[in-house]
């Protein structure tokens, strides 16, 4: 019997002892996963070190498109460029018409304006079917080029900024008109309209995207947040206009401003759309007009006429414009066939009887 109880405590220890060492085996392997985790970790934190100290220590190079003067913060630097396209994300500015009324209304109209004040809803009651799809695809393309990144709100005030445009009297009366405006001099209120970034293929969805927007600000949606704003320029831009301007709102990338007195007030707001869309598209180029003063006709070369001397003239060619004589008149001669010599008696010759 003492045998038999040997035997099964050792057939006991056996399973335990296996156990034990199953156990050991998974602590190691638990242990040197965690040691190459934390390997991966601290190696993965050297190269992210590395790589910041790189790219501060060694600066971008920009490439195509960005390489071309086309950079936010452009707008600063050549600012006093007088014939330059402001800066991607910068609109144009333009000087304001006299004042419709006295010094005194104006003042009243404005110590009224308090606030922000919204614009009042497109109309194009008045516009035809041609009016509308120009209309549609030319702000459709500023807000494409000027916000495609933008969220829904940046492309909606952009879009408004545009629309305020085409109902003040310092701008063009249509839609086509203030996108494309000075394009024809390469002086652009929009710089995508002159700088070659209309050459590039739009991203189709994101075309669609702002044409969804530009639809609704033509049907009438107004986003009231930039109120009045006429101007608008990115974060990192400081436009040489932007003291003389009121600043509305900012949303995304985009600091929105208005005119200060009169010209920033609602009642300014006062031209009326007609349609008479142009053309989408930039303007022709159109040739800078000289005027003819003395000084630049003194400058115009002119070149000498030959004059052939009389005695050098020959004899057939001396009395060349002279009046020519009139001719007589000869009556022109009668080509009609002869009389008839047929006898009276057989005029009647051939008829029925």
């Amino acid at each position: 019997m003492a045998g038999v109880d040997d035997r099964q405590g050792m057939d006991l220890r056996v399973p335990l002892t296996t156990l034990r060492l199953m156990g050991r085996i998974w602590i190691a392997l638990v242990a040197v996963g965690l040691l190459v985790t934390a390997g991966m970790s601290a190696h993965a934190a050297l190269r992210a070190i590395d790589a910041h100290v790189l790219s501060a220590a060694v600066p971008e190079v920009q490439r195509g498109y960005e390489a071309d003067e086309h950079f936010p913060g452009a707008a600063l630097l050549y600012a006093d460029r007088g014939s330059a396209a402001p800066a991607a994300g910068v609109t144009g500015t333009i000087a304001v018409p006299d004042l419709p009324m006295s010094v005194a209304a104006a003042n009243q109209i404005i110590a009224a304006d308090v606030g922000i004040t919204a614009a009042q809803p497109f109309s194009m009651a008045r516009a035809s079917g041609v009016d509308r799809g120009r209309a549609l695809q030319c702000l459709t393309a500023a807000i494409y080029y000027e916000a495609a990144s933008e969220p829904d709100a940046g492309q909606q005030a952009v879009a408004q900024v545009i629309l305020n445009r085409v109902r003040h009297p310092a701008f063009p009366a249509t839609v086509c008109g203030v996108v494309y405006q000075g394009s024809e001099r390469t002086v652009c209120q929009f710089s995508f309209a002159c700088d070659g970034a209309m050459a590039r293929i739009p991203a189709r969805a994101a075309w669609e995207r702002a044409a969804r927007v530009a639809g609704a600000a033509l049907a009438g949606y107004v986003f009231a947040g930039v109120g009045l704003a006429t101007h608008y320029h990115t974060y990192a831009v400081t436009p040489v206009w932007n003291r003389a301007l009121v600043m509305t709102d900012v949303v995304g990338a985009h600091f929105f401003h208005r005119w200060k007195g009169y010209w920033g007030t609602a009642s300014a707001f006062s031209q009326r759309y007609l349609g008479g869309e142009p053309l989408p598209g930039p303007h022709l180029p159109v040739a800078p007009v000289v005027a003819l003063t003395p000084l630049v006709l003194a400058a115009v070369p002119v070149a000498p006429v030959a004059v052939t001397p009389v005695a050098n003239v020959q004899p057939e060619y001396v009395q060349s414009g002279a009046p020519r004589v009139a001719l007589p008149v000869v009556p022109a001669p009668d080509n009609l066939p002869p009389a008839s010599q047929v006898l009276d008696r057989w005029k009647d010759s051939g008829k029925p009887l």
